[in-house]
């Protein structure tokens, strides 16, 4: 029997469409990903567009961390405010031109560009830090 402790674990998914359409045996989950605090571990996602998985590791704690402070900063939130991976940007009072100016923010602080189709994708705090480990990663190599 396995156990699973201090670890987060996420599923999005869009509703199923009036018949459910499935490509090489996958459905219309958008992603999967697995965060633990302490490391990094590896999460899934599956791109619509082109259906295929790709693997990355999610944001290591103190990318997170940086993210968190940059969204508080960027939505003028009070220092009272808890913002943690599991933040929805719409939870946190984000509109969507709200959510672009964090984007913008975040470009800024890390020096990359993040795409408007992986920019659309990003619902939560540690969507966006993943998202950014993801691009600094491919930067640097």
């Amino acid at each position: 029997m396995a156990s699973v402790a201090g670890t987060a674990f996420s599923v999005s998914a869009r509703p199923p469409p009036r018949s459910l359409q499935v490509f090489n045996g996958l459905s219309v989950v958008k992603s999967v990903s697995f965060a633990n605090q302490r490391k990094s571990i590896p999460s899934l996602r599956s791109h619509p567009a082109t259906s295929r998985f790709r693997v990355s590791c999610a944001a290591k704690p103190e990318t997170l961390e940086k993210v968190c402070k940059i969204v508080k900063k960027q939505l003028a939130l009070p220092e009272s405010a808890t913002v943690a991976g599991h933040s929805k940007f719409a939870d946190l009072g984000a509109d969507s031109l709200d959510t672009v100016e964090v984007v913008m923010g975040l470009e800024e602080a890390f020096g990359i560009t993040v795409e408007e189709d992986s920019a659309q994708s990003i619902v939560t705090v540690q969507d966006a830090a993943d998202l950014i480990e993801d691009l600094v990663c491919a930067k640097s190599s």
